[in-house]
């Protein structure tokens, strides 16, 4: 059936909105819990409590890109709306548990794994359930959803600094569950509008049959070089990636102390990341084929390069505009990751390719802010940890500077292949044919005369 281009899909859209904001809101946000948690556990006492903090964030980001590729398998077995509120449930559970620990460990798996776990199962059937709703306006839609994480990231963190301030830390994760609890709700609205035969046939006989393990994972993007070598190179440049999202903070506190208000720099981030998606993503729509990747590139070889300029500012402006373009550039990396998956795979294989991807993203997004809050615990200061945080980006952009070329070769070959193989398999019609033919006719006189 086609897509009703409106309808009850606004409703779903709204829906997927709020999911992006409450998901990334949050997890954008950490910076603000990181210096709260900091404060609640230390004490001064704790040589390496910046590093085993930083845990607590990372881990949470990492396990929201390490589960997609499992959620994009159950999202296709049970569909959006069981697997999106069974994942809002379990993330109010981990994040209300959250707000009873008394130390730092069992944060990890609260915050860092049974929460994230459930915000990664709430996330991906979000943009899987607009396809239902949306063709012709889904590049608007997806738009407006996106933006919802920007509004939330600008918004939150004033509002955590207000509630940590006036009722602490504990009380703070209690009403953000009420966050958890709406995107619960909002789950329910996504009613699919495609029906499985099939799926109908199994639920009369009460039975549940898996497909078959290759349509389950789909292992076959590995065999296009261009998708391996993206593969490769986007987790090699985020390393670094997640560091300025969780120490920027405390790298204020450390150098201006507490006269500055380090919310505005996640205001910064918010805003241009929200501009960065809507420009870019119409800046992609004129850029051929694989070429689109050039722009992920400059977002990685701009983020490193603000990354590194983080130590360099000691004027509170310079840590503002320095924000600015890291956010805008971060808006151009993320709003043409859909894009650049349809180019190298295809449509048919895009849904997993993408899953994936997220899923070996979630390695160095985890590892990078431990090391950093290692050497901060060390060093007694964040200068080297922002230094080396700028390099990976910059690497990884230089690797994803072969994909154009090596896409374009891959072309080539296939049409040789095609062109190659057209004449032949003409040429052997042609010669059966004529084979053929004067049989057929000699063979149909002898039976006549018989």
């Amino acid at each position: 059936a086609e897509p009703p281009e409106g309808g009850w899909g606004w409703a779903v859209m709204l829906a997927a909105m709020w999911c992006n904001g409450a998901v990334f809101g949050v997890q954008n946000s950490c910076g603000v819990l990181f210096v709260s948690m900091l404060q609640l556990f230390g004490g001064g006492q704790d040589e390496q409590l910046a590093f085993k903090t930083a845990w607590v964030n990372s881990l949470s980001m990492g396990m929201v890109f390490f589960c997609s590729p499992i959620v994009s398998i159950f999202t296709d077995l049970f569909g959006c709306r069981k697997v999106a509120v069974t994942g809002a449930a379990v993330a109010f559970i981990g994040l209300l548990s959250s707000s009873f620990v008394s130390t730092i460990e069992p944060l990890y798996f609260t915050y860092g794994i049974l929460f994230a776990c459930g915000c990664s199962f709430a996330y991906q059937p979000s943009l899987v359930i607009l396809g239902h709703y949306f063709k012709k306006r889904l590049g608007l839609v997806n738009g407006i959803v996106t933006a919802g994480s920007s509004l939330f990231t600008v918004s939150l963190p004033f509002v955590l600094r207000l509630l940590i301030d006036s009722v602490g830390l504990y009380n703070t994760l209690r009403v953000l569950c009420i966050l958890m609890f709406i995107l619960f709700l909002a789950g329910f609205t996504y009613k699919p509008l495609v029906s499985n035969p099939k799926d109908k046939e199994d639920g009369n006989k009460g039975k549940f049959k898996l497909p078959p393990g290759k349509k389950i994972c789909n292992f076959s993007v590995f065999q296009v070089l261009s998708y391996r070598i993206w593969a490769l190179g986007v987790p090699a440049a985020l390393f670094g990636y997640f560091v300025p999202y969780v120490h920027l903070m405390k790298h204020v506190k450390d150098r201006f102390g507490d006269s500055m208000p380090e919310e505005v720099l996640l205001l910064c981030l918010g805003i241009t990341s929200g501009v960065g998606r809507l420009v870019f993503g119409r800046v992609a729509d004129y850029i051929p084929g694989a070429k689109k990747v050039y722009l992920q590139v400059a977002s990685f070889f701009f983020i490193g390069l603000m990354s590194m300029m983080i130590p360099l500012c000691y004027v509170f402006g310079g840590l503002i505009a320095v924000c600015l373009f890291m956010g805008l550039f971060d808006g151009c990396f993320i709003c043409i990751m859909a894009p650049i998956a349809f180019e190298l795979v295809g449509a048919q294989n895009v849904s997993q390719a993408i899953g994936f991807l997220l899923g070996l993203m979630s390695i160095p997004m985890t590892v990078g802010p431990p090391i950093a809050g290692f050497l901060h615990d060390h060093l007694g200061t964040y200068n080297v940890a922002f230094y080396l945080a700028g390099v990976p980006p910059i690497i990884g952009g230089t690797i994803l500077c072969f994909i154009p070329w090596v896409h374009e070769r891959q072309k080539l070959k296939e049409r040789a292949k095609s062109v190659d193989g057209e004449p032949t398999e003409k040429m052997l019609e042609n010669e059966s044919t004529l084979v053929s033919d004067p049989t057929e006719k000699p063979d149909k006189e002898m039976e006549s005369g018989v």
